[in-house]
């Protein structure tokens, strides 16, 4: 029997709770067997930063990568390996670099998504560029902040166009509120967008590889109650149209590791953010969806190199621009249209078939390490790195509780 290993590399930040629970499940794990016998083992490493040569073959095989998209040095030795060596990224750093949040906007309003109206206004502060005063003088139009705020209408907000954590957001109630945020915003070029008021429901659909799992989001709240534990929030039409615009968005833009923000108005589905070259994964916010999450990570993973799917550079935007352009095609069946795409894209079916056939002693795995010392080890050091120590016990309980639910819940479903 051939042996076969694979190194998966892990660029990171200052994250240390997810890092080490995925090294952990996949530990756990051990080899797989994939097609004609032959068993893969996986190992996993921190990649450190360092000079390297545009020739240097690279080690690793798969690189999930939570870093380049704010330090430039990691983000080009990604594009040379995905150019030049193959190895599988989870998100094109391509893409990611250019398809911001504004173009994310742009791309589904071309396929005829409802995104809220949105307008990009230039620069409050000259950009540092010896070149921009004559540029300006000579070319910028003037406007009339208030004019477009009236049209787009009250309440909209303001948010920069390249997104950043809630970096610069405002919610503009009246013209007071927006001369003010549009002051303080300096050189961050910044969008207006019409505030969907009122809604219903705010969704955050979480997406690893071929799953998503959507989630009732709640962002007045603080971090760790964020995520309520609820199942039945959206009703079947709505959760699916969620679902299918997380996978949308993704497969559009080659993304694997992304999240979506959706709002739910009188049955209306309208996107506002989507574009998340670092989503979500901390222990203290996900909590009861934390496990699911590792669980999605080590499958997506280990199905890429087990099956030796290859990384997509090309996004072929015209198989989505001929949907879009179908004369007489409703927005449903468009919907439609576009999720066979994205599982075509995800090899959806391939992939349930593969974690149902190779991969069925995961949930067992996930279940044991999440009810075990280990997890609980892991949430008791991260509450301790993330909270003052007056408020330890308070959040360790707390966290305890929810992740407990999921274990009682994950049970109840393997029995």
């Amino acid at each position: 029997m051939t042996d076969t290993r694979h190194l998966i590399g892990l660029l990171l930040g200052t994250e240390e709770d997810w890092p080490s629970a995925f090294e952990q499940i996949l530990h756990r794990l051990g080899p797989v067997t994939g097609a004609g016998g032959t068993r893969h083992a996986f190992d996993c490493e921190r990649i450190t930063i360092e000079p390297f040569d545009l020739r240097d073959r690279p080690r690793h095989d798969l690189v999930i990568d939570r870093l380049a998209y704010w330090y430039y040095h990691p983000r080009e030795w990604l594009k040379k390996v995905a150019l030049m060596d193959g190895v599988y990224l989870l998100n094109s750093p391509f893409t990611f670099q250019s398809m911001e949040k504004h173009a994310a906007y742009c791309a589904m309003m071309r396929l005829g998504l409802k995104v809220p109206d949105t307008v990009l206004v230039p620069y409050k502060n000259p950009v540092d560029n010896a070149r921009y005063a004559y540029t300006a003088a000579r070319y910028n139009q003037p406007f009339d902040l208030d004019a477009i705020a009236q049209r787009i209408g009250y309440p909209l907000f303001m948010k920069p166009y390249d997104g950043g954590a809630w970096r610069g957001v405002s919610r503009i109630g009246s013209p007071s509120e927006l001369h003010a945020a549009y002051n303080a915003s300096g050189e961050m070029l910044m969008h207006l967008q019409k505030a969907i008021d009122h809604y219903d429901v705010f969704a955050r659909s979480l997406s690893i590889g071929a799953e998503t799992m959507v989630v009732r989001f709640q962002p007045d709240q603080p971090m760790h109650l964020r995520y309520a534990v609820d199942h039945s929030f959206l009703s079947p039409q709505a959760g699916a149209e969620v679902v299918t615009i997380g996978r949308l968005v993704n497969a559009f833009f080659r993304w694997e590791l992304n999240s979506c923000e959706t709002l739910v108005a009188g049955g209306e589905v309208y996107p506002i953010d989507y574009a998340n070259a670092c989503p979500d994964l901390a222990l203290t916010s996900l909590h009861y969806y934390f496990p699911w999450a590792m669980k999605a990570l080590v499958k997506w993973c280990v199905y890429a190199l087990v099956t030796g799917r290859r990384p997509r550079l090309d996004t072929e935007t015209d198989r989505f621009f001929e949907i879009a352009d179908q004369a007489g095609a409703s927005y449903a069946e468009k919907l439609d249209a576009y999720a066979g795409l994205a599982d075509a894209y995800f090899e959806s079916e391939r992939y349930h078939d593969f974690c149902a056939g190779r991969l069925p002693h995961l949930d067992e795995i996930v279940l044991d390490w999440a009810a075990g010392p280990d997890f609980d080890q892991l949430l008791t050091e991260t509450v301790r790195s993330v909270y003052p120590a007056h408020e330890h016990d308070q959040f360790i309980e707390h966290l305890r509780g929810l992740t407990g639910l999921w274990v009682r819940d994950e049970d109840a479903r393997l029995r």
